[in-house]
């Protein structure tokens, strides 16, 4: 399997860019048509510099790891005959200074909200069961370091 996107970014003509007074909004360019506007944080590069508007590396990973892992855990739920109704997660990273001090996505926290129907209701421990399966085989919590928690209610 392969992947690919594309990441465009171009200088004002009013722009010096050496003096680093630049505009870091951009585009991700992806299959099928789909266009984002990006930039970086406005946590990280202040206004009017970055572009509050868009999509930031930082919330485009925590959401990269949210919806994979919503991806499996829906799957897995199918496979034990349950029927998920909807499924919200308002998932939160932090950046902070990993262990070999450098600034990284240190945790991400999942906040998933799954509503089940029918007959077939899974326990607690059933749907806990799902996210320890979801978050193995999820490809992209497999390809990181960070520490990824769930929490679920």
């Amino acid at each position: 399997m392969k992947y690919s996107s594309t990441v465009v970014w171009e200088k004002r003509p009013s722009e010096t860019f050496v003096d680093n007074k630049y505009s870091r909004k951009h585009k991700w360019l992806f299959d099928g048509g789909v266009e984002l506007i990006a930039s970086a944080s406005p946590q990280v590069v202040p206004l009017p510099f970055s572009y509050e508007n868009a999509v930031d590396p930082e919330e485009a990973f925590v959401a990269s790891l949210a919806s994979c892992h919503m991806l499996f855990f829906l799957y897995f739920a199918a496979r034990h005959k349950y029927i998920v109704e909807s499924y919200v997660d308002h998932a939160e990273g932090v950046v902070g200074k990993n262990a070999e001090g450098k600034m990284a996505m240190v945790s991400v926290t999942l906040h998933p909200k799954i509503e089940f129907a029918g007959d077939n209701m899974p326990s607690m421990e059933q749907i806990n069961h799902l996210h320890h399966l979801a978050h193995e085989e999820c490809f992209i919590s497999n390809s990181v370091k960070t520490n990824i928690q769930i929490v679920s209610s």
